[in-house]
């Protein structure tokens, strides 16, 4: 048992970083008051850009063109999330239609854009970041081989951009402010906060960090893409509701999803999981997210004004 164990979980937690960080950039916009169901499509744009910047650098660069192609996915997904920041916050559109012309467009856009370089509407890339145990601290009986076997660098990079995340919004004056305008803009307006400002920070953090959970799927367990990132921007989605809209709540939500997706990607190499159907496996992490969500609904406390359009004009 122990050793299956350490077997898959190497692969959820490959499989539950990029939910986490896109979880992450979730958390950022509902707390400001906008709702950002974008974020499967804002995950694909990061992916094209990712591999578009590799596939191109990678000849002159070499293996420093895999972290050039997440710097790029975090900007293009950041530039791509302000149509839905403008949309939902300037001109007070419905920010679930918003949200949904956003997965719609950057689905077509990319792979129109994949197949005319391409011609086939995939791009390949010929080398991702490689797994790495960490000396010494791999050798620890039970969390060793758990944690510190075969990991990637992007692991640990997402794990200090989620504890940065959480002390950004419950111990910094900014985060104050994320929290006011997603419970009461009216009165943080009131208070002087730049309410509009605040909302546009949260959707570009939210496209940014979307943007680089779709290059990470890509330069780890992917490595091509094809215009999807397998609706894993709405398991993100999920996780965030199912973590209540906290960063902590969001990393046990995230690993419980990315341990249901692992089952159902790596069962065919486990005797054990072989045996079972492959279409209930492949369904399984989908299922698991409806009873969680069905179980924990009533409990949900998002932000009273998450989805909500301000005014300025109207207290």
């Amino acid at each position: 048992m122990w050793a299956i164990i350490t077997q898959i979980f190497p692969y959820a937690v490959a499989f539950t970083i990029p939910l986490l960080i896109t979880s992450l950039g979730g958390l950022f916009s509902e707390r400001s008051g906008v709702v950002n169901i974008g974020l499967e499509g804002l995950m694909v744009v990061g992916s094209f850009t990712s591999a578009l910047t590799i596939s191109s650098l990678y000849p002159v660069m070499g293996s420093a063109a895999v972290w050039m192609g997440l710097g790029a996915a975090v900007l293009a997904g950041a530039a791509f999330s302000l149509l839905h920041a403008f949309a939902s916050i300037n001109l007070n559109a419905n920010q679930v239609i918003s949200g949904t012309a956003i997965n719609m467009i950057a689905g077509a856009l990319t792979v129109f854009f994949a197949r005319n370089i391409t011609g086939s509407g995939n791009i390949q890339i010929v080398s991702g970041l490689s797994r790495r145990s960490i000396p010494i601290l791999k050798d620890l009986p039970i969390v060793g081989p758990l944690f510190f076997t075969q990991t990637y660098t992007t692991t640990w990079l997402v794990l200090l951009i989620l504890f940065g995340a959480w002390f950004l919004i419950y111990k910094t004056p900014f985060g104050l402010r994320l929290r006011s305008c997603g419970e009461h803009p009216q009165a943080a307006d009131a208070a002087g906060v730049n309410v509009y400002l605040i909302r546009y920070i949260g959707v570009i953090f939210s496209g940014a960090f979307a943007g680089l959970g779709g290059a990470i799927i890509l330069v780890t367990y992917s490595g091509e893409f094809n215009g999807s990132v397998a609706g894993l921007g709405f398991l993100a989605l999920a996780s965030l509701i199912f973590g209540q809209w906290k960063p902590l709540g969001i990393l046990a939500a995230t690993f419980f999803f990315g341990f249901a997706s692992t089952i159902a990607n790596v069962s065919q190499v486990i005797p054990a999981l072989a045996l079972i159907p492959g279409l209930v496996l492949k369904a399984f992490p989908y299922v698991v997210t409806l009873i969680a969500l069905v179980i924990f609904s009533k409990s949900s406390q998002a932000p009273r004004a998450a989805g909500e359009p301000f005014d300025h004009g109207k207290r």
